[in-house]
């Protein structure tokens, strides 16, 4: 009979119970009269009986039920337990027989209608340890599938992030091979910005949780190196500052939304202009992104892509109903902004 880790603390609890039942008759005894020889007394009447119930209890919860009953062998089931309720009733006329020198009881009615009760006092306890264990089983089952829906929730979340990995790297070599026809210098520097961010990107956005300053960093990089592409027609302003307060967040949350402002929202041929803000109020992180809106096809068009899509489904696993996602397009100008409750 072995305890299956899942079941200790349901084991440590009913052991608990079983002590408590021990104990309190002869407390009970003592505290009432105040005379340790009548609590003895209760020790060697109560104990004996209470020690086959909980054998009993035990065995069947452990045992019994779950590697017989619950394999459809209910005849070996019921029949090992009538053995067992039988030995222990024998042995409970034993017990009493060596104490006293008598059986239970010499009136034959008696004998029988005691025997009877003690039966099936047995027989609620093992009424009891099949419920207990069909309890048991149901919370474990419930612990498995909460174990199996978290794991089913993470490999979501990897296959995500293997889809966002490249769709990251895609779009900052495109940036880099534009940079390297306008300035060759500031493409060699913006390579090793590069290898910060895949750094960041392909291992360090593997945990869970990153505290904000990581992210801070990681976002600031990839907006330097999307800058470099850009033209003096263009108007950027970045208001992500280090945070007074250290907070944990899925990494890569607004990577997404910073492609796509800078990806629909700059033109080299005519004014433009992106905005972004970060701002932590209380256990609200919100960052905000605001750009220019430039026609773009409709197979192509803001908020339509795998980032945007991604980063949808990436809010629901880690978030759930803690956060508010915004994205609207406004005149000639594209809003996005992304509240999440801190953990």
């Amino acid at each position: 009979m072995l305890i299956k880790k899942e079941e200790r603390k349901a084991f440590r609890i009913q052991v608990a119970v079983w002590m408590v039942l021990f104990i309190l008759p002869p407390t009970t005894t003592w505290i009432v009269t105040h005379k340790g020889d009548i609590a003895w007394t209760v020790v060697k009447d109560s104990y004996p009986y209470l020690l086959t119930l909980s054998l009993l209890f035990f065995m069947n919860v452990y045992w019994l039920v779950p590697d017989i009953l619950y394999k459809d062998n209910k005849r070996k089931f019921y029949g090992i337990n009538l053995a067992i309720s039988a030995t222990m009733l024998v042995l409970m006329q034993l017990i009493s027989y060596l104490k006293s020198g008598q059986l239970i009881s010499r009136d034959v009615i008696s004998f029988i209608f005691g025997t009877l009760f003690q039966f099936g006092y047995y027989w609620c306890i093992i009424a009891f340890a099949i419920l207990m264990r069909a309890s048991m089983q149901r919370e474990v089952m419930q612990n498995q599938l909460k174990e199996e829906k978290q794991k089913r929730v993470e490999a979501e979340l990897t296959m995500l992030k293997s889809q966002l990995n490249p769709h990251f790297l895609f779009n900052t070599l495109n940036n880099i091979s534009s940079l390297v026809q306008i300035d060759a210098d500031a493409a060699q520097e913006s390579i090793g910005q590069l290898s910060e961010l895949l750094r960041y990107s392909l291992y360090d956005s593997n945990q869970k949780l990153m505290p904000i300053e990581r992210e801070i960093e990681f976002m600031n990089n990839y907006i330097d190196l999307m800058i470099l592409r850009c033209n003096e027609l263009a108007d950027i302003k970045v208001d992500i500052p280090q945070l007074e307060r250290s907070v944990n967040i899925a990494p890569m949350l607004f990577i997404s939304l910073i492609e796509n402002a800078f990806k629909h929202g700059v033109n080299s041929r005519t004014p433009s202009f992106v905005h972004f803000s970060l701002a932590l109020n209380d256990d609200t992180l919100t960052f905000t992104s605001e750009n220019s809106l430039f026609p773009k096809p409709d197979t192509d068009r803001i908020g339509s892509g795998i980032g945007i899509a991604n980063t949808k489904q990436r809010l629901d696993r880690a978030y759930s109903d803690k956060y508010k996602y915004i994205h609207e397009q406004r005149d000639d100008t594209y809003f996005a902004q992304i509240s999440i409750k801190c953990l």
